[in-house]
């Protein structure tokens, strides 16, 4: 929790103001844009400055996972490879693998290769080969607090039309990144990344998106990338949640494993790709937490 201080204390914010006056000013914004007829966050969505440092600290070790995985990832390793390198570098500097036995998912990290939309199983029968592409979602909890972020990566000679598809997420979520601003909507990101993806032949994937996270592994808001500029959350300082659009080089349907609950894949057997950041809204901007 914030240190209480007095009205003529300056806010912990970093406004320069007067505790009492911004936060009655803050308050006062967020009541306006609901009043008319925006969707605002709830005071336990706004993080403070102490619970942001010790989420900094939980990222620390997610960013470190995937450093490990870039530095070892290699044509003719098994997915369970990865998966015991995420386990060991978290646990070894004090963290815990937030999808080990999260709602039954076995696993330190979800590795979904090629047509594989999200949640992919690792696996020691699953040996990365030349060409393919392979997402690697790691999740981290420190103290109790939580971080997020994925990369992809490509293995051997990948075909550059597949190559394009992993690039082009990567932009979708850069260009969704610079519309994270302070009192600007969700939707102003959505719609970034939606139009950069289409524009380029793709479809985003609807029925799965990002979400708030630092307190809980999944909070609200849901973030999703089929919004439109001006609609959804607005983006209070405070905020944090992911940007993680999957982008389809075919059609958008998807379809989950029946046997596992768990593994999404493209329903047309082409390829899929996400890459995941963990986004901080500042009073002047943005400020990503993970990556």
């Amino acid at each position: 929790m914030i240190k209480k201080l007095g009205r003529n204390d300056h806010c912990w914010c970093g406004s320069g103001k007067k505790y009492k006056a911004c936060h009655e000013a803050f308050d006062d914004k967020l009541r306006y844009l609901e009043d008319i007829g925006h969707i605002v966050p709830s005071h336990k969505l706004i993080k403070t400055p102490e619970q942001i440092e010790k989420i900094k600290e939980s990222a620390k070790i997610n960013v470190a996972c995937l450093d490990a995985v870039a530095a070892a990832i290699h044509e003719g390793m098994n997915t369970a490879e990865i998966d015991k390198i995420v386990y060991d570098v978290t646990t070894d500097m004090g963290g815990i693998p937030a999808p080990l036995n999260y709602e039954g998912y076995p696993y330190s990290v979800c590795t979904s290769v090629n047509e594989q939309v999200c949640h992919g199983f690792p696996s020691k029968d699953v040996i990365l080969k030349s060409g393919d592409i392979v997402n690697v979602d790691c999740s981290t909890i420190l103290h109790g607090y939580f971080s997020d972020s994925s990369r992809m990566f490509c293995i051997g000679d990948v075909k550059p039309e597949v190559k394009k598809l992993v690039d082009v997420t990567k932009e979708c979520v850069e260009l969704g990144l610079e519309q994270v601003k302070p009192w600007g909507f969700l939707g102003d990101m959505g719609q970034a990344v939606h139009d950069h993806a289409y524009a380029n032949g793709y479809t985003v994937v609807r029925e799965i998106g990002g979400h708030g996270v630092g307190l809980e592994f999944h909070e609200d808001p849901w973030v999703g990338y089929n919004t439109r500029k001006g609609t959804d959350m607005v983006m209070a300082p405070g905020m944090m949640f992911t940007i993680e659009p999957m982008v389809n080089m075919g059609k958008v349907n998807v379809v989950t494993d029946e046997k596992n609950g768990w593994e999404v894949s493209t329903a047309d057997g082409l390829p899929s790709a996400q890459w995941e950041i963990q986004v901080l809204v500042t009073e002047d901007g943005h400020e990503v937490i993970s990556w």
